[in-house]
């Protein structure tokens, strides 16, 4: 497939999302998810800033700052390409892992900054595997509100903004659905 038309853009953040191809799963253990962070932080290193992330069982979330104009392009078809061939061979897979290549969407302003790392925050509450966010083991909430530590994910971009974990938490746990009609179209 062809480059994208229009290059990510130095110090813009992204909301970049993707999903299994028939709605499947694209992780089938604990050890994809862990594999899936290592393949990324691989694949971009200083390239971009991971500012949040969400793995679901068929889908993923990431909120990242691009650090050098065109990286998230290039380092997107290496890395889906890596991934999804690491685990069609693990599992005795065929064809595509992902529905299509994946989707990115510059964020327009701080507002939406922060109301999306919420939405991805939430992602799991939502979709009924948990009831709360910090039991969700696979995404970088748990970091945000203190409970572990994530070295690579640059959380002071919205803690700061917010004022602290104590502050980022009653943010997320005030989550209301119809706040977040600029992303339904995100929906999985």
């Amino acid at each position: 497939m062809p480059y994208r038309k229009y290059p990510s853009y130095e110090n813009e953040y992204y909301h970049v999302y993707n999903r299994g191809n028939n709605y499947e799963d694209i992780f089938f253990e604990k050890k994809n998810y862990t594999f899936f962070l290592s393949r990324l932080s691989e694949y971009f290193k200083d390239q971009i800033d991971i500012v949040a992330f969400c793995l679901m069982p068929n889908h993923y979330h990431l909120l990242v700052k691009i650090n050098e104009t065109g990286s998230l392009e290039k380092g997107m078809q290496k890395f889906t390409v890596s991934y999804s061939k690491a685990i069609n061979t693990k599992y005795g897979r065929v064809g595509h892992l992902f529905q299509s290549r994946y989707k990115s969407k510059i964020i327009p302003g701080n507002d939406y900054l922060l109301h999306l790392s919420r939405y991805i925050h939430f992602n799991p509450v939502r979709a009924k595997l948990v009831n709360r966010p910090e039991e969700w083991e696979h995404s970088s909430y748990r970091h945000y509100i203190g409970l572990e530590n994530i070295k690579y994910v640059k959380s002071e971009i919205i803690l700061e903004q917010i004022g602290g974990f104590e502050k980022y938490k009653e943010f997320v746990l005030s989550y209301d659905e119809d706040q977040f009609y600029f992303v339904k179209d995100l929906r999985f």
